[in-house]
């Protein structure tokens, strides 16, 4: 069994770029040898700025060899009367490569074929690899490409390519670069050139003589042990964050944690103003004490081993200590500035140039937040009023100009300091959460509120504008914010109804010249809405069928569309099920279909004396014992029950599909027992749409 290395060598690419990659090259190769009948035992790969690297270990030294049976003409038209070939059977086989000597007869259930036997496979591994390697390399995938060398693209230009299949070279050319066996190591600890004897050697070579550590989790554990032990010097503990370390990471391909000091003074700003400072800026994390708060103190990560790390180190602690000046000089501007003066400020400043300024967001934000208030927590009117009111003011502060990803935050904590209430200051501070699919919703009640009048009336704006995401392009972001307006109500079991939230919000507006017509915007949005919640929900391994199920029955009430959701599928998992589907499936089926073509509407309202057959009776009668129950199970939001409630109904609905003729002669018994039914399914419609359950 054989040993293969393939690095590809770029010029520094993005952290950014690096998280996925290896995982995706790893799956391609995969691919591609399974759908080559190569076998392999273990398959790896690694990541660095300037090297992705694929390693294959005992790797088959050729394709697995099989016979296949390949069906040609029929016989009839292959073969004469005298079983001599025909043209079509001379031209089957010579298509196949065989003589015709070599066919046989092979007996279907459709007739006789002529056919012939193949064996396929076979070939050396070594030959099939320099096109699989074209094809994977050429398949990968990044945020953004480059274009060199022609027509190529690839996320930064290729340096070199390495290819061995043990001992021998892997020959291939990407754009005008050919593989070799040569690797390059760290730009400065060890540049190489180097050669690399045989595919098995190559790990030890990158990593002693290139200095290179390939490994990602090995490079964030020598970050976070090195970190800890130096911050265990100045008896503090780093404030890690995963996807910042997760980005340090990839930044560096031998990693060196460098603990670096500010002026104490710079303490009196605000904590996120510093780790903002740190993190965004110079990709460093702060320390905190025993109590939690931050010391004078900043880890960071070089990609060298200095001969000077003083040097390394004031040269850091100078950068940022410039930052932390800027900082320092914005927040005391800001703490002089009234509120008043920012809101006037606003009005400057534009939302979308038809949706007007920010000022006038942050009115439809003062009255839709204290809507919200008014029906969920009444006791946070006044405040949620106020709080949509300042939502906005922090973006023409001088520190969100220069920290943008503080707004929100920093609005907060100006809020606070210039007298508003605590319930304000935690509004406006939370309202842009959740920033992303695993960013936490607001904490508070609060800022729930806020945060969803925020993403509802940015909603609003943009499709009443038709700038309706399509494919992968949404500039605004709306996909987020409604899933984040999803999360929200979920999260803070919010009992609201989405169609009159989209009428109240839209209600906000003034003098826009609309693009949609509102009927037709809030159908678009209801859509957009629902593709989010299927999108959400199956993203959480809940059932395709069941959802599209709970979604068909209507969510207009997000929170109990969920409460549904969680009682079919608890029905889904009892043996019961399947039989219970096809038995409710026909009656919803016999609605849809003959009540179209009845020609009078259905109300569920039927005449107990039409009724003649027992079955019917009997269905009547359950119909009328178990409405009081449903509707008080309905009312009570008893989704369990109400899916136990239907284990009475389906022996009595079986025996009424068993021994009534629904589609009889008779118009008006027609008619009554048509209504009949739909006394039931206009009942289950509301549970789930029973149509959406294949089974």
């Amino acid at each position: 069994m054989a040993q293969f290395v393939l690095e590809i060598g770029t010029e520094e690419m993005p952290a950014r770029f690096l998280l996925g990659l290896a995982q995706e090259i790893k799956d391609l190769f995969s691919q591609r040898l399974n759908a080559e009948k190569i076998k392999f035992d273990g398959l790896d790969s690694y990541v660095t700025p300037r090297r992705l690297v694929v390693y294959i270990s005992d790797l088959a030294p050729c394709q697995d060899e099989e016979e296949q049976v390949i069906t040609g003409p029929p016989v009839k038209i292959a073969l004469d009367e005298n079983d001599k070939p025909t043209k079509a059977g001379l031209g089957f086989a010579r298509s196949q490569g065989v003589d015709i000597q070599d066919t046989f007869v092979l007996e279907t259930d459709k007739g006789k074929y002529l056919a012939v036997r193949k064996k396929v496979g076979g070939a050396d591994t070594y030959d099939i690899l320099p096109e699989i390697c074209v094809q994977v390399i050429s398949a990968l995938t990044f945020p953004k490409k480059m274009r060199w060398a022609g027509d190529f693209t690839f996320g930064r230009p290729i340096r070199w390519i390495l290819a061995l299949m043990d001992d021998k070279i892997v020959k291939f050319k990407i754009a005008d670069v050919e593989s070799n066996q040569l690797t390059y190591g760290h730009r400065v600890l060890g540049p190489g050139p180097f050669t690399v004897g045989s595919a098995g050697d190559y790990f030890q070579l990158i990593e002693n003589q290139g200095r290179v550590v390939l490994d990602f989790e090995k490079r964030k554990e020598i970050i976070r042990q090195k970190g800890d032990e130096l911050a265990s010097e100045v008896n503090g503990h780093i404030a890690w964050k995963e996807d910042l370390l997760n980005q340090v990471a990839n930044l560096v391909e031998y990693p060196e944690p460098v603990l670096g000091r500010f002026d104490s003074k710079y303490l009196e700003l605000p904590q996120e103003v510093l780790l903002t400072s740190m993190e965004t800026h110079q990709k460093s994390f702060g320390l905190r004490d025993e109590q939690g708060q931050l010391l004078p103190y900043f880890l960071t990560t070089i990609n060298i081993e200095p001969e000077d790390l003083d040097l390394v180190r004031k040269g850091w602690e100078r950068v940022l200590k410039a930052r932390l000046e800027d900082a320092r000089f914005f927040w005391e501007a800001d703490c002089k500035t009234p509120l008043n003066v920012w809101l006037d400020e606003l009005e400057k400043v534009i939302f979308l140039a038809p949706l007007g300024s920010m000022g006038d967001k942050s009115r439809r934000l003062q009255r839709l937040a204290a809507h919200l208030a008014e029906l969920t927590f009444p006791d946070l009117e006044k405040d949620l009023a106020r709080a949509g009111r300042l939502a906005k003011a922090d973006l023409v502060s001088e520190m969100v100009g220069e920290f943008p990803d503080l707004q929100g935050i920093m609005g907060g904590i100006y809020a606070r300091l210039k007298g508003e209430s605590e319930v304000v200051s935690r509004a406006v501070a939370e309202q842009y959460l959740p920033t992303g699919h695993n960013s936490p919703i607001p904490r508070t009640r609060e800022g729930a509120l806020l945060a969803m009048a925020d993403k509802m009336d940015t909603l609003i704006g943009c499709f009443g504008l038709k700038m309706i995401p399509t494919g992968a392009a949404d500039p605004y972001a709306l996909r987020r914010q409604a899933l984040g307006v999803i999360r929200i109500i979920l999260g803070h079991n919010l009992s609201l109804s989405l169609s009159e939230l989209i009428d109240y919000t839209f209600a906000g507006y003034d003098n826009v010249e609309w693009k949609l017509s509102f009927e037709d915007l809030k159908q678009e949005l209801l859509n957009f809405f629902g593709q989010r919640l299927k999108a959400y929900w199956t993203g959480q391994d809940y059932p395709t069928k069941v959802v599209d199920a709970v979604l068909g029955a209507g969510f207009d009430h997000i929170w109990t569309a969920f409460a549904r959701l969680k009682a079919l599928v608890k029905f889904a998992q009892q043996d019961y099920f399947e039989q219970a589907v096809l038995t409710f499936k026909r009656a919803d089926n016999i609605i849809r279909k003959q009540g179209e073509k009845l020609g009078e509407e259905l109300t569920g309202d039927f005449d107990l004396s039409l009724l003649e057959e027992p079955a019917e009776k009997n269905l009547a009668e359950k119909i009328n014992e178990l409405v009081p129950v449903w509707e008080k199970l309905w009312a009570d939001e008893d989704f369990t029950g109400l899916f136990e409630l239907l284990l009475e109904l389906r022996p009595v609905v079986d025996e009424f599909f068993d021994h009534v003729m629904v589609m009889c002669e008779d118009k008006k018994l027609r008619l009554n027992r048509l209504n009949l039914l739909f006394a039931l399914t206009s009942r289950l419609s509301r549970l789930a749409d029973f149509s959406a359950l294949q089974v």
